[in-house]
């Protein structure tokens, strides 16, 4: 089929160079509509469900509204987890399914099942589905900036509320803009508790009476001359004078107004969230991303709104961004762009180099652009997106895309050479086009068959799950999709260019001086290696034993006892370190302290702008903004304790000479801990949300302990943090804080209650309306909505102490002190309450620093179990980062090999031998010594990039290995078919052991400059990954080490271990000997 389509192509030449420059046009066009995101989107597939009950504490609202909702979301099909949170007035749980299952789908029969759940909730609690967005969708943040000083925060949240949010959620692809800071405007009543004792009235028939007076009617129409009116009647509370006006009861004959007894003024609803920037509050909001959309087209369309409305806000007022994604995106595309032209130019000069022919320069060189569009063309239409990872499998691709190109024109070339010299002219059009022919079928299905491997040795990333799935399967389609594109070029366009470029002259492989120094140099270590046989596969198998003590370091026994002698040695000789992934460097940083659950509000506001002032000190720092609690949105878990400050970065070019992110996270971390009970811990944005999403810990590693008992898992909680605090390496470790926030608690006398004939409701509606207040009705100011709240005066609830005096209305039209029919007591309790499929969780969240993330949670896994004895009923799982790299490393362990088996069999049936399958195979182990070696002298720890990066190491290796055995088998028949006809045979002849050397020698030669021109180009195409100090080359460099290092070990292997295990094997088949080395 192969030598069919060749053959096709140089047929239809016109007709392949016409697709070819559509070709160029399509790509062209999908490069300016694939989606642009910084990575991709490694968020769960979730469904948000979130439910308010004003007012109510944590302990009722898990035991009434979350408990039921998640046992009961646990049953649907395809739900992997119900992750939980019952805060103060607020229920929020996450829905993950499946990644198999579509999220709108899951969105309806989630849908489906909360209508029916209505009635085992408490009246008045609906619970909703949240945006279909997750806090990865997070891409745009601002805040009002007034330099006028006349607008206070009432106002500017209200212009957020009532104006900007509704222009910016109508933005294509933004799921729902939510606001913080500031004060959402009310009006406020505030009743006297002595006035309604005075005059018999309660708060109840205060917030009836107001509610009846605050509305508006119609009464259909009225005609009168022929003309038709409108009736509408009008009773909206507009002024605070209306309110002031409404007559709550008759005494003796003379109304009493709600001036009379309460104060009526305009004041700030209830908050549990703020906004700081640079030490000052303010108001902001976030454009929340709908799932799936293209970041850097929403961020774009939504500041050209941000300047389209700009001319309607206040005078002196502003939209400022303090977190912008598109800046990461652009940095990071920008990275890939240059990485990709320097590559090519690179790549381009090795042809230079190497082939010393200018027009089969231009066939080689122009395949690559091609094949990097193809890529582009089938990202388009396979919906991934354009970001680091998908972009870093083109990069690394770039030196085997010419490969094929390279094998190709190579052999062109030499027969063409051959054939001017056998004819002692240059060759007619139709002579170049049947050599081309001739020359492009000889090596079209090895070329197809080793592109193949290369393709199949990348299985093991599509077979990757979870997090690190997603991270992956992106860079592998995009490698994938090049390199079928490279591989259908190599046998379409490169014959078709060969015919119309390769003409003569020729110059031979001897006349170009960098071939004439390495044939010069490989002749006689050739012929050495072929002489010193085992000395040869001695060094070999040393060099690979060596690397695998290096990588993986010695059995932990032979550690021990080093260790006792020689702590130095002993760590050098346990291998290199692991972790999940290497941090991309975002540009911004995510300080969020978690305070201890007694703090007030006020006194958290107060450390945030102190907090946001020491680090905007920072002479690296650009701006600060410090936001606490929740924004407005079900896509937003955090506490009201904690503080989220987002630092975006100067350029590192401006920071102080040597300051690296380490010392500036250490500097930082040494002012801020001035704090009591402030648990630090330093993330970027994207890294906080990935891990927040993904496992539901805001760090690098997480225990989590399942039980029962809100009390005795807290304790253990605690147990286990003095343990990890213990480890080397660990930072920022805090636990979380269930419990330890003051309750005030009112609980009802029930004797005293049937003593006087009332309900728990008689009374304790005087917690619930008398001290949270109750809104009675909602005012409507123009575009804006007002909530007018009922509640007690502040005189009346300031003082802890004087409740118990609050009078209590009996049915006899008496008053009892509260005190008398209730107690009144201060006590602890949760703060927030957190579960997952129904078990209540506590957790203990570490960073690590120093050290690597594997060989660290080893440690804490064998202290914890030694130190830590989880009481009956209670469970351990360890989650975070950690979780993700266990995953991956196991799915590798499973899937690399059963690939490799793939792979032999393959080869044995293409060499219709095993020894030959076994013999291009070994090139697997040699060539990954390079990449050890170089990743050794790089310092990197094993981890998820760095095993893709040997995973495209094999396929490389393997087709390397093929092309090599091939050319070796056709010297040697060449040379007995020689023989055969030099004896006037109709067979070939055997050949003896001298002939045979001398034709793997040839054959050996014949392979030289392709290999060398392969390496060369796949070293050339990732060395500006190395050189660049762009945003994303801390993920690329892991990634390409291995690749780089280990082309330059299987260059050595290709050309000296493979030709002396063929003449091996070839001698035992043709009955020769082999001589002892001398």
């Amino acid at each position: 089929m192969i030598n069919r389509l060749i053959r096709w192509s140089l047929e239809n030449r016109l007709l392949v160079l016409g697709a070819t420059l559509l070709l160029f046009g399509w790509g062209i066009f999908a490069v300016r509509r694939v989606p642009v995101d910084a990575i991709p989107d490694l968020s769960e597939n979730q469904v948000i469900v979130f439910a308010d009950w004003e007012g109510r504490s944590p302990r009722e609202v898990e035991d009434q509204v979350t408990y039921p909702l998640s046992v009961n979301l646990q049953g649907l099909a395809g739900v992997r987890s119900v992750r939980a949170s019952s805060m103060f007035g607020f229920s929020l749980l996450t829905v993950i399914f499946d990644d198999k299952v579509d999220n709108y789908f899951a969105r309806t029969r989630v849908l489906e099942r909360l209508n029916y759940l209505g009635k085992v909730l408490p009246d008045g609690v609906t619970p909703r589905l949240g945006p279909d967005a997750t806090g990865l969708g997070w891409v745009f943040q601002y805040y009002l900036k007034d330099t006028s000083g006349k607008e206070d925060l009432g106002s500017l949240r209200a212009l957020q509320d009532y104006f900007i949010r509704y222009q910016l959620a109508a933005v294509p692809g933004v799921a729902e803009v939510a606001g913080i800071g500031g004060f959402v405007r009310q009006w406020q009543v505030e009743v006297s508790a002595a006035k309604l004792r005075a005059l018999g009235l309660t708060l109840d028939s205060v917030l009836d009476t107001i509610a009846r007076n605050n509305l508006n009617v119609g009464g259909r129409t009225l005609e009168e001359n022929g003309m038709e009116f409108i009736v509408r009647g009008v009773g909206l509370v507009q002024t605070a004078a209306d309110l002031e006006g409404i007559a709550v009861a008759v005494r003796d004959g003379v109304p009493v107004r709600v001036a009379e007894i309460a104060t009526v003024q305009v004041g700030g609803d209830y908050r549990r969230g703020a906004l700081d920037v640079d030490g000052h509050e303010v108001v902001g909001g976030t454009v929340v991303m709908r799932s799936g959309e293209n970041a850097w087209q929403v961020i774009q369309d939504v500041k050209a709104k941000i300047a389209q409305i700009a001319p309607g806000l206040p005078a002196g007022v502003t939209i400022e961004p303090f977190y912008d994604r598109s800046d990461l995106i652009g940095r990071a595309i920008d990275t890939l762009k240059h990485t990709l032209w320097e590559a090519v130019i690179l790549v381009t000069l090795m042809h230079v180099i190497f082939l010393f022919h200018f027009r089969s320069i231009l066939i080689v060189t122009l395949p690559l652009p091609a094949s990097i569009l193809i890529a582009f063309i089938l990202m388009k239409e396979f919906g991934i997106q354009s970001h680091i990872m998908s972009l870093t499998g083109i990069a690394i691709a770039i030196g085997v895309l010419v490969d094929a190109a390279i094998v190709m024109t190579e052999n062109v070339i030499r027969h063409c050479e051959q054939a001017e010299a056998a004819r002692g002219r240059r060759l007619t059009p139709a002579e170049t086009w049947q050599v081309t022919l001739s020359a492009s079928q000889q090596v079209g299905r090895p070329i197809f068959l080793a592109m193949a491997i290369i393709i199949l040795a990348f299985v093991p990333v599509f077979t990757l799950t979870g997090q690190e799935g997603k991270l992956f399967h992106p860079l592998a389609w995009t490698k994938t999709f090049a390199m079928v594109g490279a591989t259908v070029l190599a046998v379409t366009l490169v014959p078709v260019l060969c015919t119309l470029l390769v003409r003569g002259p020729f110059h031979a492989e001897e006349r170009n001086w960098v071939m004439r120094f390495l044939l010069k140099l490989y002749d006689p270590v050739l012929d050495w290696a072929l002489v010193h046989r085992k000395t040869v596969l001695g060094l070999a198998a040393t060099l690979l034993t060596f690397c695998a003590v290096l990588a993986f370091g010695v059995p932990e026994a032979i550690q021990a006892r080093i260790r006792g002698q020689n702590p130095e040695m002993a760590a050098k000789l346990s291998g290199f370190g692991t972790e999940f992934m290497p941090t991309l460097q975002e540009g911004s940083l995510l300080f969020m302290p978690v305070l201890v659950p007694s703090t007030s509000l006020s006194e958290i506001k107060r450390i945030m702008a102190w907090q946001d002032q020491v680090i905007a000190a920072t002479p690296e720092v650009a701006s600060v903004a410090g936001k606490l609690g929740r924004f407005d949105s079900a896509t937003d878990p955090a506490p009201a304790e904690m503080i989220e400050t987002t630092i975006t970065l100067r350029p590192a070019s401006q920071w102080r000479p040597g300051m690296t992110m380490e010392m500036l996270v250490a500097d930082l971390s040494e002012k801020l801990t001035q704090v009591p009970g402030y648990a630090a811990g330093f993330l970027q944005p994207i890294e906080n949300r990935v891990l927040m999403l993904s496992t539901g810990i805001r760090a690098q590693l997480g225990l989590k302990i399942f039980g029962d008992d809100l009390d005795a898992i807290q304790r253990k909680a605690y147990e286990i943090e003095a343990v990890v605090n213990k480890i080397p390496g660990a930072a920022g470790v805090s636990p979380s804080r269930v419990q330890g926030k003051p309750y005030l608690e009112i609980a009802v006398d029930r004797a005293a209650l049937t003593r006087y004939g009332l309900t728990a409701t008689d009374v304790l509606s005087l917690a619930e309306t008398g001290l949270g207040g109750r809104t009675a009705t909602t005012s409507i100011q123009g575009r804006e909505r007002w909530p007018v709240q009922v509640r007690l005066a502040k005189s009346d609830r300031e003082d802890i102490d004087q409740l118990g005096a609050t009078p209590v209305p009996l049915p006899s039209g008496a008053f009892l002190p509260l005190r008398q029919l209730a107690t009144i007591r201060r006590v602890l309790g949760p703060n927030e309450i957190a579960s997952e499929n129904g078990r209540l969780r506590a957790y203990v969240q570490a960073n690590v620093t120093g050290r690597d993330l594997g060989s660290f949670v080893e440690e804490v896994r064998a202290a914890v179990a030694k130190e830590v004895k989880l009481d009956p009923g209670m469970t351990l799982e360890y989650s975070g980062q950690y979780e993700n790299q266990i995953r991956a490393r196991a799915t590798l362990q499973t899937i690399v090999p059963m690939v490799l088996l793939i792979i032999f069999f393959i080869l044995c049936f293409t060499f219709h031998s095993a020894k030959e399958a076994a013999h291009v195979i070994l090139a697997v182990p040699f060539a990954l010594t390079g990449g050890v070696l170089l990743q050794g002298a790089l310092g990197y720890n094993f981890s998820v990039a760095v095993w893709v990066g040997y995973i495209a190491l094999f396929g490389t290796a393997i087709q390397t290995g093929v092309v090599m055995v091939v050319y070796l088998e056709e010297a040697v028949k060449r040379a007995q078919a020689s023989k055969g006809r030099a004896d006037s045979l109709s067979q070939p002849s055997a050949l003896t052991r001298p002939e045979l050397l001398a034709a793997i020698k040839e054959g050996a030669r014949l392979r030289l400059r392709p290999k060398v021109m392969t390496v060369a180009t796949a070293v050339a195409g990732l060395l500006p990954i190395f050189w660049s100090t762009r945003t994303g080359v801390e993920v690329m460099r892991p990634l390409a080490a291995p690749v780089v290092g280990g082309m330059l070990s299987s260059l050595v292997h290709i050309l000296i271990v493979t030709p002396v295990i063929f003449a091996w094997l070839r001698e035992r088949e043709l009955g020769h000997a082999p001589e002892s080395e001398a």
